[in-house]
């Protein structure tokens, strides 16, 4: 892997904050060309610090972000977040875990869990995917998405059990029909705090309180299915702990988040119903990131780094190979407007 001096070439750091966050102010790009190309990355993959924006400032001075019942609140206030932030990247990975993992206010009607959402994805979505997966099968927006409140021990509901293997680890080909009987039933109990009342609510739009207070999460063991049960090969008497384990050692899990992150960083692909039947526009790209899934304990972080550093991301060919989202093209020109 070769080592790039930024000064060299002002068009690739260019391309590294654009893909890497939002785009760069005249000033920004100032300050990256000193350094050299590898350290704008570790700089951009580092941020530890918790987001500076507090809550109570965004709703003190934003009213119309505060009141979290309507959609057009919610996302005002992460376009807020993604045009003021600090760390770019952070708010990058945010729209790229919220496209895979599809949620939407459309069903849900209470924007706050949504944006709760997001929050989850700014906290979980650059450590290990498999605690990512773990708090998104806790998540109270996911599960009432996926109807997971209706998965019994006695009548298991398979929504959040398909979808976990073929949109969200694994893709579809890589799991049998009994394997998502099977993850559903690891499910069983995965909750709400009472779901029949709060489902009510959420259907009514109620204003007060629902529309205010989030739901919360609830594991009820009465309710969960404890047979045997044997995923992807795997047996034992398993909860959805153990199924997330046993999805994210698959090296169909790597591969398919590794060919998302090739997608939305580094060049369009094919879209995703496709991929069983196409390969990768870069294999050997994607065998990359999945040596550093597997090196580096599923590491999201050490995938982006690999993948940021890597010769097919800075060839010139990758510069114009990918088309932005409205949100991104949006934020960027907020951002290079300035404050």
């Amino acid at each position: 892997m070769t080592t790039t001096k930024s000064k060299a070439d002002i068009g690739l750091v260019a391309h590294l904050l654009r893909r890497a966050g939002f785009g760069a102010t005249p000033n920004e790009m100032d300050s990256f060309i000193e350094m050299d190309y590898d350290e704008i990355v570790d700089h951009l993959i580092n941020f530890d610090l918790p987001d500076y924006i507090p809550q109570d400032f965004i709703s003190r001075f934003h009213k119309d972000q505060s009141d979290l019942r309507i959609a057009d609140g919610a996302r005002a206030h992460w376009i807020y977040r993604m045009v003021m932030t600090k760390t770019p990247l952070r708010e990058k990975m945010c729209l790229f875990w919220h496209r895979i993992f599809a949620t939407a206010a459309t069903k849900l009607i209470q924007n706050r869990v949504v944006v709760n959402q997001i929050d989850m994805f700014r906290e979980k979505g650059f450590g290990r995917f498999d605690d990512l997966l773990l708090s998104l099968s806790r998540d109270p927006a996911m599960i009432m998405w996926l109807d997971n409140q209706d998965n019994h021990g006695s009548n298991i509901n398979e929504n959040y059990g398909r979808e976990i293997l073929e949109l969200f680890s694994m893709g579809v080909g890589n799991y049998s029909e009994d394997d998502i009987k099977d993850t559903a039933r690891a499910f069983t109990g995965w909750s709400v705090v009472n779901p029949e009342y709060m489902s009510i609510k959420m259907r009514n739009n109620t204003v007060r309180p629902y529309g205010y207070i989030s739901w919360q999460y609830e594991y009820d063991a009465k309710d969960h299915d404890n047979g045997v049960k044997t995923i992807l090969g795997e047996t034992g008497n398993w909860n959805g702990e153990d199924a997330i384990r046993i999805i994210c050692e698959q090296k169909a899990t790597a591969e398919y988040i590794a060919r998302h992150m090739y997608h939305f960083f580094v060049a369009d692909e094919v879209p995703v119903p496709q991929w069983p039947h196409q390969s990768p526009r870069d294999a050997e790209a994607i065998s990359l990131m999945v040596e550093s899934y597997f090196q580096n304990g599923h590491s999201i972080k050490s995938m982006m780094g690999t993948m940021l550093k890597a010769d097919f991301f800075k060839e010139e060919s990758a510069r114009y190979a990918r088309i932005k989202s409205p949100a991104e093209m949006v934020v960027g020109t907020m951002r290079l407007a300035g404050p």
